[in-house]
């Protein structure tokens, strides 16, 4: 491999991603206190947390308030009406029993069912018939034939039903929306992140300021504990940062001169100054938030099948209703019975646990990923991933570190024993940006070699560099230079292609050698037996030789390697994979594996840190731990399955619910009454959307 010096290591950065300023989220219902998904989110740092926050509480409050004033009002219908005193069996004689009824459904009629009405008119002048018309047709029913038998009609009121069918459906409502209040909270984390102010170091002077008012380049000052303002580059002072809140990295993160910093991180004990990178909308936070949202917007085919079956389920409810009312007239029935069996069937089909069977468990896994370094930018892709069969993993930067340690150091003469050539060798190698030179210097510090001045340094393109040191010429060159010359050198037993072999030609005799290796990550092994265990297939695709993609393939047990694959060939690879039959995800760095990225049926973009927008992939992964990965496809299997578990569940209830709610078993002596039906329409939802909240155990920190 060329030792070339002469082309620094500047890695390309993926262009932020324009990302759109919708500050709509899913479909909101919650004007009308029906919330099948989250708030409106702003994406003002300020507004965001509160607007959307403190509308939904707003709505909370509001249900809560409604709930309990109309059980209070509730208990003297109940304890008045003559159909709770034959069943319990007492008598109670109070004067004028069916006005005070009257009065006080009315009450609750208008006030605990308020919410129900005007979601009503809502979605009627939407066109779209919902839930709110199901609970508004069925609670008006109720209240206008009870209202009918107060003033002179025959029969028995519905009352104290209607009464405990609004208690419910109100208890209901608040439940599932404290539900869906959870499901945003880890986005409103990510929000509060950010510090209010910024120390800004102007003139020598230290001035606190707004964090909207800081410009790029601004010079800052952060404090031992506190938070970083905004994303920037260390000036000044070194420490370790907590960056766990915005990548899922547990452990601090060590941070020197020219590192750069994440806005929202935790600085730990070391003071530092920070030259702004990116503020608001450029900052690393607010396109986190930003993918969120997009992503919580978006709606995947899951969950178009779910709306569908929703609106159908509507229709259906609807035409059950009054066919239930028309079949029971015609056979005879009074028309009490037969109104209670339509408002029984409306309610307890209300496909209410369908409508939040899907967006709630899209909000909390969205907001759970984010927090754990996966960003999701294509639901529908992180959904199939429960049908990934192969896996191709890039190998540098993501099963490697993509940094070359020092392997070894091997010499060839006693009269420079290894620590002292690794000294000589630093004295050229410090003016140099190279991964070589990284490595070896890296491995000076850690063993606090004093590094000397080298005079007269000089590039060799393509071959290395040389330099005076301490009266010496010291070469520190790669192979080429080493054939070019036909200099002789001892045989070595460095792996040939697996490690990078530099020779250190002092006074132009080869003294030695220094070999480097791109170091596996720990985790990787771990990764790929994850992967093994899930049946899903996983192969390592490179750049580099037969020799080195085996040595990797090997020691991590994958199932294969493709070798000597240059980046345009990738997405080739791909599609051959695809044509055989296969669902392929493909991980790479997001830049130069775009077009493989976005062959792959699943693009997974790994270790774009701050720049979390890598055009083509699916999903971004912040750090670049292959466990991740693996994490992220069992993560997206665990979240189709919640969704469907759901589905299952709420369409199951209603195929159940409806035909007894419309009286088939009535001679059997199976009846379900409308208060029944609203708790049981209540319960099948507080159930789906606690199912949702499962999935925060499904991922691990």
């Amino acid at each position: 491999m060329d030792h070339n010096h002469h082309h620094g290591h500047s890695p390309i950065k993926a262009e932020a991603q324009e990302l759109t300023d919708q500050k709509n989220q899913l479909a909101d219902k919650t004007m009308h206190g029906h919330s099948h998904a989250m708030p409106p989110q702003n994406n003002d740092h300020a507004a965001h947390g509160e607007h959307g926050h403190d509308h939904h509480a707003m709505m909370i409050d509001d249900f809560r308030k409604r709930f309990w004033i109309s059980l209070f009002l509730s208990i003297p219908v109940i304890i008045i009406s003559p159909m709770i005193q034959h069943i319990v069996g007492y008598h109670l004689e109070i004067p004028y029993n069916m006005y005070i009824a009257f009065g006080l459904s009315s009450i609750i009629f208008l006030y605990g069912g308020w919410p129900f009405l005007t979601g009503l008119k809502d979605e009627l002048k939407k066109g779209s018939p919902g839930m709110m018309t199901l609970i508004a047709i069925a609670i008006t029913v109720a209240y206008l034939y009870s209202t009918a038998i107060v003033f002179g009609l025959e029969g028995m009121d519905f009352f104290w039903e209607l009464a405990t069918l609004i208690v419910i459906m109100l208890l209901g409502h608040w439940i599932e929306m404290k539900s869906v209040l959870g499901a945003s909270r880890a986005l409103e984390l990510l929000v509060s992140l950010m510090p209010s102010e910024a120390h800004l170091l102007k003139d020598g002077e230290t001035v606190n300021i707004r964090i909207d008012a800081l410009q790029k380049n601004d010079l800052i000052l952060v404090k031992p504990g506190e938070k970083v303002p905004a994303d920037g580059l260390i000036e000044e002072g070194e420490s370790y940062i907590n960056e766990s809140m915005l990548t899922g990295e547990s452990k601090p993160v060590q941070k020197l001169k020219d590192s750069k910093v994440i806005g929202g991180s935790i600085n730990g004990n070391g003071s530092l100054k920070v030259r702004v990178l990116g503020t608001g909308e450029e900052s690393y936070l607010n396109k986190v938030i930003n993918l969120v949202q997009e992503a919580q917007k978006t709606k995947s085919d899951t969950q178009n099948l779910a709306d569908k079956a929703a609106r159908w389920l509507t229709y259906i409810a609807l035409f059950a209703g009054f066919t239930t009312f028309i079949v029971w007239l015609l056979l005879g029935a009074e028309l009490s019975f037969a109104l209670e069996r339509m408002v029984t069937v409306m309610v307890i089909s209300c496909p209410h646990a369908l409508g939040l069977a899907v967006p709630l468990v899209v909000a909390i896994s969205t907001a759970i990923s984010a927090k754990n370094g996966l960003l999701i930018r294509n639901r529908t892709a992180f959904e199939n991933s429960r049908k990934i069969t192969t896996i191709i993993f890039d190998k540098t930067g993501t099963l490697t570190q993509g940094s070359h340690e020092l392997a070894r150091i091997v010499s060839f003469n006693s009269a420079f024993p290894e620590r002292e050539l690794l000294r000589l060798a630093a004295g050229v190698e410090q003016n140099s940006e190279h991964y070589i030179s990284q490595g070896i210097l890296k491995r000076v510090k850690a063993e606090n070699i004093i590094i000397p001045t080298a005079e007269g340094f000089n590039y060799l393109p393509g071959k290395g560099l040389e330099g005076t040191v301490e009266g010496r010429s010291v070469k520190v060159v790669g192979p080429n230079y080493i054939q070019e010359f036909n200099i002789q050198v001892p045989k070595s037993d460095a792996e040939e292609g697996v490690e990078t072999v530099v020779y250190i030609l002092i006074d132009n005799q080869v003294a030695g050698f220094i070999s480097l290796k791109d170091q596996i990550r720990p985790e990787s092994a771990e990764a790929i037996a994850i992967l093994k265990a899930n049946n899903i297939k996983n192969l390592l695709l490179t750049g580099d030789n037969d020799r080195v993609a085996k040595s990797v393939s090997d020691f991590l047990k994958m199932d294969g390697f493709l070798a000597n694959v240059l980046p345009h060939q990738k997405q080739e690879k791909i599609k051959e994979l695809q044509a055989t039959g296969e669902f392929v995800a493909m991980t790479g760095d997001g830049v130069n594996d775009a077009p493989a990225l976005a062959q792959a049926d699943v693009g997974i973009a790994v270790g774009s840190g701050t720049d979390v927008a890598a055009e083509t992939a699916d999903i971004i992964l912040v750090n670049s731990n292959p466990k991740d990965i693996a994490s992220l496809i069992l993560f997206g299997k665990a979240t189709y399955r919640k969704m469907i578990q759901n589905i299952i569940w709420a369409t199951a209830y209603n195929v159940i619910a409806l035909p007894l709610a419309a009286g088939v078993l009535y001679k059997q002596g199976i009846m379900v009454s409308p208060a029944i039906g609203a708790a049981l329409m209540s319960l099948s939802t507080i159930i789906v959307a606690l199912n949702a909240q499962l999935l925060r155990k499904q991922i691990k920190s």
